[in-house]
């Protein structure tokens, strides 16, 4: 809740940024830092969303689909409320975390709420040993058990590519992560399409030369700016009417 508190509310700080850039940076360095400071209390993030859920389940007024994933989807929703609320859709996203810990918080923060679908965005900070070392198969092997809660559930699995990042400015000794994520998304897209999943290419759409998101698409390489979640919603706005036809 701290990070909340920080975002939706600087611009009535004396210490308010000024500029559309100054806010975006404000934001994306409060996140940054409330994520690792909250770590040590509640690595998995259960308390994050804890109170919203209880709302949820107690009115009985759940989303249509849930968006589970870490900064790019918690920020999306901070940017586009309008986004969420209009199609009552339901942003789980915690900033910094790995797969493995949105495995962990899955039943919680998706099966809980009982959507008919749910957008699954992981691996960005995998790449980015986050938390500690771990191999792409693994970040592969956590998103599909998602996929296999949600279908056991009676959820549609809707499966994301990790958006283009070819440096993280928290972690600038990581080697070629831009070719990392590639690789990941084609096994994420081939077991998507073995599966009869629908797979959400935003990849595509927004890596540049180097396997990164231009200047034009975001401030610091990894996070996208208010617009380009613009082209995002697009993408998988197409993708959530398919795959709840199916």
């Amino acid at each position: 809740m701290v990070k909340f508190f920080f975002t939706l509310n600087y611009k009535n700080a004396n210490f308010a940024p000024k500029s559309q850039t100054m806010k975006r940076n404000f934001i994306l360095i409060i996140f940054v830092t409330m994520s690792f400071f909250g770590y040590s209390q509640d690595w998995f993030g259960f308390n994050r969303y804890q109170a919203d859920n209880e709302r949820i389940t107690a009115s009985g007024d759940y989303p249509e689909v849930v968006f589970m994933g870490n900064s790019i989807t918690e920020i999306w929703a901070i940017y586009h409320p309008d986004f969420f609320k209009n199609n009552n859709f339901c942003g789980r996203g915690i900033s910094g975390q790995t797969s493995a810990q949105m495995l962990v918080r899955f039943t919680a923060d998706v099966i809980n709420l009982k959507p008919k679908a749910v957008v699954i965005m992981a691996g960005t900070n995998d790449v980015a040993h986050n938390d500690y070392w771990v191999l792409p198969e693994k970040v592969i092997d956590n998103i599909i058990a998602m996929c296999i809660l949600a279908k056991d559930n009676g959820i549609i699995p809707i499966v994301s590519s990790i958006p283009p990042c070819s440096e993280f400015p928290w972690r600038m000794e990581i080697k070629n992560p831009g070719q990392t994520i590639v690789d990941i998304n084609k096994s994420l897209k081939a077991y998507a399409e073995a599966n009869d999943i629908v797979y959400v290419d935003y990849h595509s759409a927004l890596a540049d030369n180097n396997l990164g998101l231009p200047k034009t698409l975001s401030e610091d390489g990894c996070h996208p700016n208010p617009d380009t979640y613009n082209i995002m919603e697009n993408i998988v706005l197409d993708a959530i009417r398919v795959a709840l036809k199916k």
